[in-house]
């Protein structure tokens, strides 16, 4: 059983003595970094509150088919988790296709894995062709090609997408220049593998380039994981979370929290740039996609219609080359709701707004799903399509939300083309 192609949210609200403590899956930022370390450092690391959701799976994949031992064990504190065990090479890559038959590499969707393999398999003595969905092979990978290149290896590409034969050399010390400003994965997949290429790697992109959040979070892990095997505790995810601590903000009056909803656990360490939402409830006049916030300005856009005031949201550029063009998804779905909102530039204002249900387009975008489930925990009639998306991130998450408090939110999700109220594992995105 999985979840159907179009689901209603039904509106609801916990009663005031039923407090939810939320416990949402681990990072998938940090639980793709911490596979690609475990690989290439010598011994067996056991990663702990890993992520298991599309990304991640299609991670572990592409290292068995790399030849690397990786053993998979249920996390009993959070069933979209994982501990994972991988046995590391010291930078070794056991398997390679040749120049006629290159190993094949499915990363589906994932940006994560499709840009820390290409520079990973550089290492290796063969060719690997990179390969995913038709969006993967639209989203930008020409600045990781061309410093990858600048390395000295040989990458056949045409343009600057997937898919591509990387033809790995092994070790090749060099120093290479990076610009993060399409993406900050191009940064940090040559960061991951830079001490066992002997790469040197200079980061462009920014005023000062300790503030991009994702390329900082990539040279505290290498700094901090263990280097012989060892153990490494996945923190929860901050995107995820924000959708409950939005969810507690959606149950106040427009103004901040309402102080029914919290997420266990809420990470600490600094390296998510997205542990910082809960500061930006009740929301401000301005928030950066830029400065402030990363994949959670998405929660924070759909919270702003029940806003007392505009918000206006800024530096949005980014958002357009990932999972969907995201910036235009935002304005038209929340435009189907009714909210007042203006796309300038990379920017986006909107104003507080009656709404209305809608049916609403995910594009096949997990974080389009998640994001327009909270306008349905108040407003009526909101029905999303393909909600199953959610799988690449946070497969449980429609269960998060009508489990009964305090596990959940007992929020009452209905198979939208026959009414009926969805149960079980008929709410896991399969």
């Amino acid at each position: 059983m999985s979840l159907p192609d179009l689901i209603e949210i039904l509106p609801s609200r916990p009663s005031p003595e039923s407090k939810c403590l939320i416990t949402v899956p681990g990072s998938k930022s940090i639980t793709n970094r911490a596979l690609v370390m475990a690989a290439l450092v010598e011994g067996r690391t056991v990663i702990e509150g890993a992520l298991w959701s599309e990304d991640t799976q299609v991670m572990v994949e592409c290292l068995h088919r790399l030849g690397f031992a990786v053993d998979v064990a249920a996390d009993p504190a959070e069933p979209a988790n994982r501990t994972i065990s991988v046995d590391g090479l010291g930078g070794r890559i056991p398997n390679a296709g040749t120049e006629l038959v290159p190993l094949e590499l499915f990363v589906g969707n994932a940006g994560t894995a499709a840009r820390f393999l290409m520079a990973m398999v550089c290492l290796g003595g063969g060719a690997f062709r990179l390969a995913g969905v038709p969006r993967m092979h639209e989203r930008p990978q020409g600045e990781l090609i061309a410093a990858l290149r600048c390395l000295g290896y040989r990458i056949d590409a045409e343009g600057g997408t997937l898919p591509v034969v990387v033809h790995g050399g092994g070790p090749r010390p060099g120093h290479c220049v990076v610009s993060a400003k399409a993406s900050s994965q191009f940064a940090s997949a040559l960061i991951l593998s830079a001490s066992r290429g002997g790469w040197e790697v200079v980061v462009e992109g920014a005023a000062d380039e300790d503030e991009l959040p994702y390329v900082e979070m990539t040279r505290q892990m290498v700094q901090s994981f263990p280097r012989a095997g060892g153990r490494f505790v996945i923190e929860p995810d901050a995107s995820s979370g924000s959708y409950f601590v939005g969810a507690d903000a959606v149950y106040g009056d427009g103004t901040g929290r309402s102080g029914l909803v919290t997420v266990a656990h809420w990470p600490d360490s600094g390296w998510q740039a997205d542990a910082a939402f809960p500061r930006y409830l009740p929301l401000p006049a301005e928030v950066s996609r830029a400065r402030d916030l990363a994949d959670s300005i998405m929660t924070a856009i759909v919270l702003a219609p029940f806003a007392r005031h505009a918000v206006r949201f800024t530096e949005l550029g980014r958002l357009r080359v990932q999972e969907c063009e995201r910036v235009e998804a935002l304005r038209v779905q929340l435009g189907r709701c009714g909210a007042k909102v203006v796309e300038v530039g990379d920017s986006l204002e909107v104003q507080p707004s009656t709404l209305h249900g809608a049916e609403i387009e995910t594009y096949g975008d997990h974080r389009m799903a998640m994001c327009f489930a909270l306008v349905g925990l108040r407003v009526p009639g909101v029905r999303l399509r393909d909600p199953g998306c959610v799988r690449k991130t946070f497969p449980n998450f429609f269960a998060k939300l009508a489990a009964p408090a305090p596990l959940g939110l007992g929020v009452s999700v209905r198979d939208a083309r026959t009414g009926r109220v969805l149960a079980g594992d008929e709410l896991l995105a399969g």
